[in-house]
């Protein structure tokens, strides 16, 4: 009967306070992101995108970077070592991964793509919180890959070399971000979010800078790319994260990922309407293939009792006292 109060009291408080229409707003800036992404990928090096990205970001956070590196000095060796996986992983790599893929593929692909995220997040969670992957969590991944074989090639049993390529590089930042996801989750036991957020945009700025410096790589733009790397920073980046996290303080977990669907389907609409993008028949099974997994493993993680992965409710169980 506790059980019974305690559900219907917190169904209570989401229904007052719901704020899963914002999740789909959050959601939809990040399916623009073709629509500046896209064209910059064509003109300039993946790398240089990322990196102005990354600077205007850094700029627009500027006042969180002194208190949250603070804060981290303060922190476990576990959290800043998170941190550094994050920023340089997560928000550098991955991100220039992203981008070149677009210059490898279709700007509809690496987008959907993406949404394998959930699917790698629950298996490193596994691998890197020590828990337990039980069988069941075949049931979800299974069809997910194979949905995103299905959407990666138009011809599924004839795959080239650009198009594996493009595939591999946003499955690659699916990956890191999918570790970003498990790692933030451990390093928020001791920073905050504001902390979080201007750590990985500095600590990826300055691995960009040093990937640059190591590649060779340049960094200049044209004028004409300052509005699409400013618009990219601004929507698809920081105002998008922002209004995620603040929609998941009071939006149930199962209907946000619901909401989530607003990204894939956005990019969809953008890809072909506004980027003259064209998908297969297999490719567009492929396409529902892949969200019907994640939505299913989402929704099955968020309400069974019997989770793929158990993990802790709290991101501070997630570390041993040793880690603290």
């Amino acid at each position: 009967m506790t059980d019974i109060r305690a559900a219907a009291s917190r169904a209570g408080r989401f229904r007052g306070t719901d704020r899963t229409w914002l999740v789909a707003v959050a959601a939809s800036f990040w399916g623009l992101s073709a629509l500046w992404r896209g064209p910059l990928a064509k003109e300039y090096p993946a790398l240089a995108i990322v990196f102005w990205e990354h600077l205007v970001l850094v700029v627009l956070v500027s006042p969180w970077i002194v208190p949250a590196v603070r804060r981290l000095m303060a922190s476990s060796t576990r959290t800043k070592a998170s941190v550094l996986v994050i920023g340089a992983g997560s928000s550098a790599l991955a991100t220039t991964l992203f981008t070149a893929a677009f210059r490898m593929g279709d700007p509809i692909t690496p987008q959907v793509l993406q949404k394998l995220q959930p699917v790698i997040a629950v298996a490193l969670a596994a691998l890197l919180l020590g828990e337990r992957l039980h069988a069941r969590y075949a049931l979800f991944a299974v069809p997910a890959l194979l949905g995103a074989w299905l959407l990666a090639f138009a011809d599924p049993l004839g795959v080239s070399v650009s198009s594996a390529t493009a595939a591999a590089l946003a499955v690659g930042a699916a990956t890191l971000w999918a570790a970003g996801t498990v790692l933030g989750r451990a390093a928020s036991a001791e920073l905050r979010f504001s902390d979080l957020t201007a750590l990985r945009f500095a600590v990826g700025l300055l691995t960009l800078l040093g990937l640059s410096l190591v590649t060779s790589t340049p960094l200049a733009v044209g004028f004409d790319a300052a509005p699409n790397i400013l618009l990219l920073a601004l929507f698809p980046g920081l105002l998008a994260l922002l209004l995620y996290y603040k929609a998941l303080g009071r939006t149930p977990a199962s209907r946000a990922t619901l909401a989530e669907l607003a990204f894939p389907l956005t990019a969809a609409l953008v890809g072909v309407v506004a980027l003259d993008a064209t998908l297969a028949g297999s490719q567009w099974l492929g396409f529902a293939v892949v969200l019907v997994s994640v939505v299913g493993l989402a929704v099955h993680e968020q309400w069974s009792n019997r989770p793929s992965v158990p993990v802790p409710d709290r991101a501070d169980e997630a570390l041993t006292p040793a880690d603290r």
